[in-house]
């Protein structure tokens, strides 16, 4: 039992009327093929004076500056090439020269072994 009169009812909304604003239905068939054709190409949309296309899950601007955004994206992927070559190569050098370190250890150990057993052979005789 509400305190304060009846429960919140709000007016009913009239209808809508159903009309549509787009002027494709007064078309004809070959005309709407067209206007609506299966080749849709990729998205493209202006802002602020600059296109962007939307091409392989990316937008990319196509306008502007001095290179183009395909060139920009292009070299963004060549660089990140490079510095994943760069890395492997750098991990190569330091493998490189942990053997060298390794093998120079080894040859300086036998050298002093090797002296040893001159010193110790001249000792005998």
């Amino acid at each position: 039992m509400p305190f304060f009169g009846n429960t919140f009812s709000p007016k009913k909304t009239p209808p809508r009327k159903s009309v549509s604003l787009s002027n494709l239905h007064t078309l004809d068939r070959s005309t709407r093929g067209i206007e609506l054709g299966l080749e849709y190409g990729a998205p493209v949309m202006n802002i602020g004076g600059q296109s962007l296309k939307f091409e392989e899950g990316q937008w990319i601007a196509e306008s502007g500056g001095n290179a183009s955004g395909k060139e920009v994206q292009r070299l963004k992927k060549r660089n990140l090439q490079l510095e994943e070559e760069n890395n492997l190569l750098r991990l190569k050098i330091d493998l490189l020269l942990d053997m060298l370190s390794e093998t120079t250890a080894e040859s300086h150990l036998m050298e002093k072994e090797l002296e040893e057993v001159k010193n110790y052979s001249r000792r005998k005789k």
